[in-house]
């Protein structure tokens, strides 16, 4: 496989003590600059969004505490961080999640962001 005709997606979750939990998606194919400036205009305040909603996985998980379970410091919102080219290590370790566009068709089709699909909810 071909790097150039793979992308990343890079996104977070930061909960309200700015404890961070990165996450990558491995995409087939590449969007332009504008498609990717088309999701930020859908994405909450630019940069946010339920990576429930979209069929993201969560990575909120990784900052629960022992028992497993979201506390005070969840919120339902992930943070949109880059697209970006993937390289020849994200095509050889990362499993492919899905096509670039089919992300993008699922994130301007959003109507209204439901923070009752999030794995924090009713936390946020």
């Amino acid at each position: 496989m071909d790097a150039s005709d793979f992308s990343v997606f890079e996104y977070l979750y930061r909960d309200s003590g700015n404890y961070k939990a990165w996450g990558e998606l491995l995409l087939r194919g590449n969007l332009t600059d504008r498609e990717i400036e088309q999701m930020r205009e859908k994405f909450s305040a630019g940069e946010y969004f339920i990576a429930e909603q979209l069929g993201v996985p969560s990575v909120a998980e990784q900052l629960w505490g022992t028992d497993g379970s979201p506390n005070e410091s969840d919120h339902t919102w992930h943070e949109f961080s880059a697209v970006r080219n993937a390289t020849d290590q994200d095509v050889n370790t990362m499993p492919v999640w899905g096509g670039a566009k089919l992300l993008l068709e699922r994130i301007v089709s959003v109507k209204r962001w439901d923070e009752t699909l999030s794995c924090n909810w009713p936390h946020g």
